[in-house]
């Protein structure tokens, strides 16, 4: 089984997880990834790396099918956002040629990737979400704040505000601001798998002990049955919701859980989750290839903990230019 990681950047962990899936299911093929540069740490841990140019070029999902013609790919796994919205609605192009995407529909990708739309599927389903202030109503928002890009990723463009003049500087420099409730409590992201019907395998709620970036460096397995129901119940509750989908949330000290965010892809935290034995990366192998699975939704360990540090892989100038 051939595979390909799309934006791979420097998701050498996940990549490796997969390898050693692979092995472990005595599974042979190759992983194929594709970045915007050559100097893409993960392009040096796969076996072929590609270069392709911008999601937002109009090239771009014919150099994807070209790429999965020429290297026989049969799984396509993408790693970052703004590709979701593209590969969706191209999921004929790569099937008629053998390709499967695992990626959610059209319509999860658009509840996920502008967070007004995500407040209103919460609200929609039942769950409790952090309040979303009309900023024509000034006098309505309660300070401190948390002002972010409606459509952002990794915590960039995020800022606590502290009071008006705050929110009048940031909403300046922030494209498509939103103002939205602070809550304080343990938060969580919970990697959770879905598999090609929308039914949930697995979920592992990671504690954030401590993040570099909008990333987790430090955390931690937490079973709890309260936070991976919710997430279930989330993630069920998509229309479509395919592959890995990490859901984020805090909890309260009384125990009430507010989500916060959704998104439909592997997230840079996982690897914490693969160590503790939830091998999302095994499991969509034998889903392809047609296997039942019967894994407990918490078949996984609890307490492990992950400590991240920087690591770096050394290659030659000609390799990157």
């Amino acid at each position: 089984m051939n595979i390909l990681f799309t934006s791979a950047g420097r998701r050498v962990a996940l990549i490796k997880a997969f390898y050693q899936s692979m092995k472990q299911l005595n599974i042979s093929g190759k992983i194929v990834t594709t970045d915007l540069k050559k100097n893409a740490p993960a392009s040096f841990v796969a076996d072929v790396s590609e270069l392709v140019p911008r999601v937002n070029d109009p090239a771009y999902i014919d150099r994807l099918l070209d790429i999965c013609d020429r290297h026989k790919i049969e799984l396509l796994i993408p790693l970052i956002d703004t590709e979701l919205h593209l590969l969706a609605p191209n999921h004929q192009k790569f099937q008629d040629i053998g390709v499967t995407l695992v990626v959610s529909s059209t319509a999860t990708n658009e509840i996920c990737f502008d967070k007004r739309n995500t407040a209103s599927f919460f609200h929609q389903i039942g769950v409790k979400t952090p309040k979303i202030y009309n900023l024509e109503q000034l006098d309505s928002i309660n300070y401190p704040a948390i002002l972010k890009p409606a459509n952002g990723s990794c915590s960039v463009g995020l800022h606590k505000i502290e009071n008006q003049a705050e929110l009048e500087f940031f909403s300046k420099y922030v494209d498509g601001a939103i103002v939205q409730e602070l809550i304080i409590g343990e938060e969580y992201t919970i990697d959770v798998l879905a598999d090609f019907q929308g039914k949930v395998i697995s979920a592992v709620p990671r504690l954030r002990i401590e993040t570099r970036a909008g990333e987790i460096s430090k955390g931690i397995t937490v079973k709890n049955p309260a936070l991976i129901a919710a997430a279930k119940h989330v993630v069920e509750s998509l229309p479509g919701a395919v592959g890995c989908i990490t859901v984020q949330c805090f909890l309260q000290p009384d125990g009430e859980i507010i989500f916060i965010e959704i998104n439909p892809r592997f997230g840079g935290g996982y690897p914490l989750a693969y160590q503790a034995g939830a091998d999302f990366p095994a499991w969509i192998i034998q889903m392809m290839n047609g296997e039942q699975l019967d894994i407990a939704i918490d078949d996984w360990q609890d307490d492990v903990v992950m400590l991240r540090y920087d690591d770096a892989i050394f290659v030659n100038k000609s390799d990157i230019l």
